[in-house]
Order: C-alpha cells, then sequence, then structure tokens
C-alpha cells in the first residue's frame, strides 16, 4: 500500500519467532502457517478469519459508556469511511498473515433510505473489496446480513408478525447471497439475533418457526438459481437480544433442520461464548455439532461465564483450544469453514497495537490447542480408554444394540442368563490428569 494509505504505522508483518521472551507480544511463538501436522499445515488446519465488525466497526462503546476507541478511518462521510476502513482491514489482515475475513452487509457498506440506496452502497464498497481481494490473495471466509440492528427489525425478521418485514428481510438476504457470489465467499451465516420472543403472551411459536423454515428454504432455492457454490450455516445463540432465542443451542438447531428437512443444506456456526450463555461448557456444543456431522465452522471467542451475557473476548484459553482442535482435527478439518475471530478488544485496550497483539495471542493459543490435540490423537492413551469403557458394545448383545437390531425380549434373555451387572469406574479425575498432561 501506498505510505499515505498505511493505517498502522511502524508495525511490519508480524513474523514467528519461538525464541521470543515472554514479553514479546507482537510476534508467533507458536502459530507456524507453513508447519506440516498430520499432512496439513497449521494454516489449513486453522483457517484463521478476522471478523470486520468487531475489529474495524467497534467504537468501544457499550449501555453504560461513550466510545474509547477513536480510529483513523472513522473519518469523512459514510461512504469515504466505509473505503477508508476497508483499506486499513486489509493492511491489517496482510501484517497479520491471515487468508480470511467475515463481514455483515451493513459493516461494509452503510445501509441508505431505501433498499436501492442500500444496495448500490454495498455494490460500491464491494468492488473496492474486490480490487483488494485481487490483489493481496485474501479471501471471504462468510458473509451474513444483519437483520436484526434496524428498527423494522425490533419484532424479528423471518420471524416477524408482519410479512412485509419478512419481505424486506428476504430482500436483503437476496442481495447478500449475490455479494457472497461476487466476493467467492466460501460460506454464508444466518444468525437470528431477534428470532425468537421476548413474551410468549404475543408470540405464535409455531407460525414463527414455520415462516423461519420456508423463509431458509427460498434462501436455499435462490442460492442454487445464481449457482452460489458456499456452505450454509446457523448460528446458535440462546438469548441476547431476545428472551428467548429459537437457534437456542446445537441440538436445537439441529431438530429444527431435521424437522423441516433442511439438514441437508445447512450447517453450525459455533460461537463458544453463546454456548456458555446457553448454560453449557465452552466446547459442548462444537462437540454436539461434530457428532452429528453439523461443525461447520467456529466465531473463536470467549466469555466470562460469571458476568452472564455476550463479551466476546479473545480466546486465551490453551485447555478450551485444545478440545476444540481435538475435535476439529478428529473430524477431518473444518474446510470450507474455519476460526473466525469473533471477539473485540475491551474498551480499554485503545492503542491500535492492541488490535495486533489480541490477535496474535488468540492464534498462538490455537496453536498450542492443536499441537496438544494432535499429541492426544497420536498418542492414543485417553482414545484407548474411551475405546476400552465402550467395549461391552463390540460383541454379543452389545453388538445388536450398535446395530439397532436387538429387542426388549432379548434384554430381558440376557439380564435372566447375566444377572445384576457389576458397575465400573468412571475414572474422571484420571482422564482429567492425562489430559492436563499435554497442556
Amino acid at each position: 500500500m501506498a505510505a499515505q494509505e498505511e493505517f498502522f504505522t511502524g508495525i511490519p508483518k508480524i513474523p514467528y519467532v519461538p525464541s521470543a521472551g515472554a514479553g514479546d507480544v507482537m510476534c508467533f511463538k507458536h502459530y507456524h502457517a507453513e508447519e506440516v501436522l498430520m499432512g496439513k499445515t497449521m494454516e489449513d488446519w486453522l483457517r484463521f478469519s478476522v471478523c470486520y465488525w468487531h475489529s474495524f466497526c467497534g467504537t468501544g462503546a457499550d449501555p453504560f459508556g461513550s466510545p474509547t476507541l477513536h480510529r483513523p478511518w472513522n473519518e469523512g462521510t459514510p461512504m469515504e469511511a466505509a473505503k477508508l476502513r476497508l483499506r486499513a482491514a486489509f493492511e491489517f489482515f496482510t501484517k497479520l498473515g491471515v487468508k480470511y475475513y467475515t463481514f455483515h452487509d451493513r459493516d461494509m457498506a452503510p445501509e441508505g433510505s431505501t433498499l436501492e440506496e442500500s444496495n448500490r452502497n454495498l455494490d460500491e464498497i464491494t468492488d473496492l473489496a474486490l480490487e483488494l481481494q485481487s490483489q493481496t490473495g485474501i479471501k471471504v471466509l462468510w458473509v451474513t446480513c444483519n437483520l436484526f440492528a434496524h428498527p423494522r427489525y425490533m419484532n424479528g425478521a423471518a420471524t416477524n408478525p408482519d410479512c412485509h418485514v419478512l419481505a424486506y428481510a428476504g430482500a436483503q438476504v437476496k442481495k447478500g447471497l449475490d455479494v457472497a457470489k461476487k466476493l467467492g465467499a466460501e460460506n454464508f451465516v444466518f444468525w437470528g439475533g431477534r428470532e425468537g420472543f421476548l413474551s410468549i403472551y404475543n408470540t405464535d411459536v409455531a407460525a414463527e418457526l414455520k415462516h423461519m423454515a420456508n423463509f431458509f428454504k427460498m434462501a436455499v432455492q435462490y442460492k442454487e438459481k445464481i449457482g452460489l457454490k458456499c456452505q450454509f450455516l446457523i448460528e446458535p445463540k440462546p438469548k441476547e437480544p431476545c428472551k428467548h432465542q429459537y437457534d437456542y443451542d446445537a441440538m436445537s438447531v439441529i431438530g429444527f433442520l431435521k424437522h423441516y428437512g433442511l439438514e441437508s443444506h445447512f450447517k453450525l456456526n459455533i460461537e463458544p461464548n453463546h454456548t456458555t450463555l446457553a448454560g453449557h461448557s465452552y466446547e459442548h456444543d462444537v462437540v454436539m455439532a461434530s457428532a452429528f456431522g453439523m461443525l461447520g465452522s467456529v466465531d473463536s471467542n470467549t466469555g466470562s461465564p460469571d458476568l452472564g451475557w455476550d463479551t466476546d473476548q479473545f480466546p486465551m484459553d490453551i485447555r478450551n483450544t485444545t478440545l476444540v482442535m481435538k475435535t476439529i482435527v478428529e473430524q477431518g478439518g473444518l474446510q470450507p469453514g474455519g476460526l473466525n475471530f469473533d471477539a473485540k478488544v475491551r474498551r480499554e485496550s485503545t492503542d491500535l497495537e492492541d488490535l495486533f497483539i489480541a490477535h496474535i495471542g488468540a492464534m498462538d493459543a490455537f496453536a498450542r490447542g492443536l499441537r496438544h490435540a494432535i499429541r492426544i490423537i497420536e498418542d492414543g492413551l485417553i482414545t484407548g480408554m474411551v475405546k476400552e469403557r465402550y467395549s461391552s458394545f463390540s460383541h454379543g448383545i452389545g453388538q445388536k444394540v450398535e446395530e439397532g437390531s436387538a429387542t426388549l425380549e432379548e434384554m430381558e434373555a440376557f439380564i435372566t442368563q447375566k444377572g445384576e451387572p457389576k458397575v465400573t469406574s468412571g475414572k474422571q479425575e484420571k482422564y482429567e490428569s492425562i489430559f492436563n498432561h499435554y497442556i
């Protein structure tokens, strides 16, 4: 980029320096993009992505305070600022060394007074995005539409009781899918921020779920019509801003998709901070989605469960990253999904370098998690212990249960012959101690 366009002056491309000391935070100590592990490079296993909305649209404002992050790219008219923001973002992606980014339609370009004006704005900014992608080789991991912020969506988008609003959401998604094709997005995400209810008294749950399913079917039809080659993803969240959202957690979404015959068209984008909001452990929804072959991508962040709201912090806990990467490696990777940093620097972290430090730290945390996960898998100790624990399903009556051919009469005959089962120890502390050996 030309000198006058540089936003992160004095910051070079972030190097890999495994010998760096504890205080050296502007280099990777563990993430080595080209390092090959189990037949893939780190870059291919991790597929890191920077999210546009937090890192480049975020201001540090919260419900209790004014903006604290005064960025040099938020200057001029809304369209001028949008172009500056995009150039700043690509400088950041390039210096950080990531290959992907994600965005909402309204992050990329300002909303106009009409749908037509919004679309023109989006066309103009995505023309520039396409140019910058071509220059840098950086790609779009996924696109999504903001169907929750505008006042028209205060009662929902695809689940709104007024079909006029649902139609507007449909028109917005149509344009979003066009943009996804234009930019070569590898995925398209649906997050139902207001697809739920605040009061059951004024809500027809059955109607709203049916309308949302039909909305998704329209999106599938249009995707096929325009020849868009990308994975559709749904991102679960239990609450915020709704009291109860229909996409509560992974199992809620999987049940919804299977009920409406949509499971072959969608996978899940799991955000661990949302998982903990649902009362689950950090890795829970990643594991559950993967168990059903539905894990498509991960919004890699963390929260503070003691607070009870969505804090979108950068993930730095090595235990958590190890469990996530163990699941990802065991399913063979996330392609075409990835690890998207849906995280924001704290409103107190006001220096531009803090954006780099946060991403570097999180990328190193996942690199360490990947290495630990591969050691666990290659050593096979925990895997072998789990296999032995379920060994009774490998023969006899257990094998028939595994295959789905057993009957209750056979259960009764087995117990009549064998009597009371001998209960064996679950060895939880042993598993935890062995796991900690790898961390």
